[in-house]
């Protein structure tokens, strides 16, 4: 089944929250069913990275179809979707496991609606809670400034391995 919104190219099974006036108001929906998609990978930046004091802890990436394709050519098509699932990182026992979620980040590639953010429209979510979006009209100067950095590889940081 084709459907012109581009984020539910994972497929017809996939259903995200708020997509009422996406295209037109710019405003990044929610990634719900986000876990079932491709992940891409897992890190955690620990004390000492110079993201730490924003991102550190447990980082899992996700990706819609859209996305890997992106990813495994190079270029990032409209309706690619990226999330980041930072979670806290515990330590115990000799082991680093996962603590509460603090943030879901969300990067949806739509060069018209985000023409100024070079094509990537973004969102946040504290604690990962569909309420509480912390990014909103910020994505320049809190996202895409960081995302500027790797225009190269389409502003999107992380790789996919084969």
């Amino acid at each position: 089944m084709m459907t012109r919104n581009p984020l539910l190219r994972h497929g017809t099974a996939l259903v995200l929250a708020g997509l009422a006036g996406y295209a037109s108001a710019g405003e990044v929906p929610y990634p719900a069913g986000y876990r079932s998609w491709t992940h891409v990978k897992s890190m955690v930046l620990e004390e000492g990275h110079p993201l730490y004091g924003s991102f550190g802890g447990i980082h899992h990436l996700y990706a819609n179809d859209a996305a890997m394709e992106g990813y495994r050519t190079g270029s990032f098509p409209d309706g690619a979707v990226i999330v980041f699932d930072l979670l806290e990182a515990v330590r115990a026992d000799n082991a680093i496991t996962e603590g509460a979620r603090k943030v879901l980040g969300v990067m949806v590639k739509d060069a018209s609606a985000y023409s100024d953010t070079g094509g990537w429209g973004f969102e946040g979510w504290a604690g990962g809670d569909p309420d509480k979006a912390v990014v909103g009209p910020a994505a320049a100067e809190a996202c895409f400034s960081c995302h500027q950095s790797v225009e190269d590889k389409g502003f999107v940081f992380s790789t996919w391995r084969d």
